[in-house]
């Protein structure tokens, strides 16, 4: 089962909930079951008051609001625009919306005048509890968060909490709220992760494939002209020693010529769910006309949006350890507490990175520029290229202007892959639907290792080394020591 909030019905039912209690047993992971709430567009007073069962779920509606600002939040159902004044067509579900990139996405395009829900299951939030880990940032519950943003701006995101791979959760979701557009986050996201153990490579690739795949079934099955924005990963592509293209490459062959998917040289069983999740949404658009956009993120950096500087309560997270943190993030809470920031083996390995402001662009590019019935697109999501060790100096050297001493060693890679290696992407598409990329700059370096800086004593330096390895992954759990 799942749990669903909406914003305009009240419930009684929700302060019995444990939010650890969200996550679904699935191979060796222990989850039970919550909720669903419906949202505004279907009926409230047959549900609410019952406590209706449908099919194995318990449908209620619940409010994120105070109840004296119910009735100015329904008044608009119904009209010509939507509750935020936002013509119709620009409906935008984002899975996966209490995210990193999810939150900040969903908080930029309510910002815009798109309508949003949010759908998620928290369970990101239980990893941190599983794993002894937690954001520099503090970050406000889901719930705290969309009450503020509707007090700052009278705009509201509808909350949609459960889990996707619930079929049935999903497709109440879906009829109820009848995206234009589905932006697709909600997946496992961290490599390390998906290698801890073979249930946490299990539960990734079940949770990523079989998610996926639930939300192409609903958009076949309930709202076949929606446009799925799907987030992919560059590394996907591996690194070849070709010039990577956008999705496909032309290929002359004893006297032939095709164009086919680039291939594909994931190197974790996250990534390998990423290949699989194409493959799937290739298929799909081909067989039943659902129209795709792939867009192949390279490494998100940085913390702040216009959105989220608008109050505490926005604030996004910011993950600095072995397991979610991504290496521009990592350097600067590494230089701010005084470690030595850690460089993975000869540190020549090449990605292409871009800064948390260009993903919000990106996507909503994406969506205001969909693509055709039947067409899967692939654009390659990132602004600029550095090596690990490039990365380390640039940050070395902005941390020497604010007075840290930053020192940078190799550590032992606790990953399989090149250490040196020929890297040049092609990252054309989005710049020519008119994205404008924030380059990394001092100013951004200094802004975010200020943020480090503030929120040093929230650091936790037992985190910082890696602590998963792609070698030793087994089968037996692993825990974490307190």
């Amino acid at each position: 089962m799942a749990h669903l909030l909406s914003t305009p019905c009240s419930s009684q039912v929700l302060s019995t909930w444990d939010p650890s209690s969200t996550f679904l047993h699935r191979e060796g992971v222990r989850l039970s079951s919550s909720f669903i709430v419906q949202s505004p567009r279907s009926s409230c007073k047959r549900l609410v008051q019952q406590g209706k069962r449908v099919g194995n779920s318990c449908v209620v509606c619940a409010t994120t609001l105070p109840l004296h600002e119910e009735a100015k939040t329904q008044s608009g159902f119904g009209s010509g625009e939507s509750s935020n004044g936002a013509p119709k067509g620009k409906r935008v579900m984002i899975i996966g919306g209490d995210g990193y990139c999810g939150w900040a996405t969903a908080l930029h395009l309510s910002n815009k005048g798109y309508e949003v829900a949010i759908v998620d299951s928290l369970v990101r939030r239980l990893f941190d509890h599983q794993l002894g880990l937690d954001s520099l940032t503090p970050i406000s519950s889901i719930h705290n968060r969309v009450r503020r943003w509707k007090s700052l701006t009278g705009k509201t995101i509808d909350l949609h909490i459960g889990d996707i791979c619930d079929f049935e959760f999903l497709a109440e979701a879906f009829k109820s709220f009848e995206p234009d557009a589905v932006v697709h986050f909600g997946e496992q996201r961290s490599a390390p992760y998906s290698m801890i153990d073979r249930s946490r490579a299990v539960y990734t690739q079940h949770n990523n494939v079989i998610g996926t795949l639930n939300v192409l079934f609903a958009i076949k099955e309930f709202r076949d002209e929606c446009h799925l924005v799907k987030l992919g990963t560059m590394g996907e592509y591996g690194t070849p020693n070709i010039d990577i293209e956008e999705g496909y490459i032309t290929i002359s062959h004893n006297g032939r010529t095709d164009t086919l998917p680039y291939p594909k040289q994931a190197s974790s069983f996250y990534h390998l769910s990423k290949v699989h999740d194409s493959h799937n949404i290739a298929f799909t658009c081909k067989a039943w006309g659902i129209r795709a956009t792939d867009l192949n993120q390279g490494v998100v950096y940085g913390l702040r949006t216009d959105e989220t500087e608008m109050h505490e309560e926005l604030s996004n997270r910011l993950d600095y350890d072995g397991v979610f943190g991504t290496a521009l993030n990592r350097f600067c809470v590494q230089a701010a507490v005084g470690h030595p920031l850690t460089v993975y083996g000869k540190g020549g390995q090449t990605r292409g990175y871009l800064d948390i402001r260009d993903t919000v662009q990106c996507v909503e590019l994406a969506i205001a520029n969909p693509a055709n019935t039947g067409e899967f697109r692939v654009f390659n999501q990132f602004t600029e290229q550095f090596s690990v060790r490039d990365l380390a100096a640039l940050v070395t050297r902005a941390g020497e202007k604010l007075g840290l001493k930053a020192e940078t060693i190799s550590v032992p890679n606790p990953r399989v892959e090149a250490e040196e290696h020929y890297y040049n992407a092609k990252h054309t598409k989005l710049m020519e639907l008119g994205l404008k990329p924030h380059l990394l700059s001092d100013s951004l370096l200094d802004s975010l290792l200020n943020f480090a800086i503030k929120y040093k004593d929230r650091v936790d330096t037992k985190q910082i080394m890696p602590s998963v390895s792609w070698r030793k992954i087994g089968v037996k759990p692993k825990t974490v020591a307190s």
